[in-house]
């Protein structure tokens, strides 16, 4: 078939539009990296509390946190997070302000069960900074490439 107006060329998407798979995709690696970088950051800080003498024992269940306990606590809340950040960026009109308020909010509860566990004043301190480091590694992290994904 032979036409005139028959230039070869196959049409593609738009110029400068990302597709919608590839800006969730997007999302989600960053964040799945953010998540390798802040679980090990909070190990890092547990191990470093342990060294100078934080027990991490728990009273209410007579056991103390293992150091993988950390990795694998903030490696699944952090997930939650993308999560989070993957369904805003799909139905949210403001999805980094959505995010950063629900983010900063779930941050702020978790602060509140150290404090009910019981522990001594070394380990709720440790348990509260542990729970502020990997926040401060996803929130803006996550932040940032959903802001990427919606200019």
């Amino acid at each position: 078939m032979n036409s005139m107006n028959d230039t070869g060329v196959v049409a593609g998407p738009a110029p400068g539009r990302t597709g919608r798979a590839h800006r969730f995709r997007g999302l989600a690696g960053t964040g799945f990296a953010a998540t390798l970088a802040a679980m090990a950051a909070t190990t890092l800080a547990a191990a470093l509390a342990q060294a100078a003498g934080v027990d991490f024992e728990v009273p209410d269940g007579g056991e103390t946190i293992p150091l993988p306990g950390f990795a694998v606590v903030t490696g699944f809340f952090s997930v939650v997070g993308i999560v989070i950040a993957v369904a805003l960026l799909r139905w949210s009109a403001r999805p980094v302000e959505r995010f950063v308020w629900t983010a900063v909010s779930l941050t702020a509860i978790s602060l509140v069960p150290p404090f009910l566990v019981g522990a001594n004043t070394a380990t709720v301190t440790a348990l509260l900074g542990l729970h502020l480091v990997p926040a401060a590694v996803m929130i803006p992290t996550l932040a940032r490439s959903l802001r990427a994904r919606t200019d």
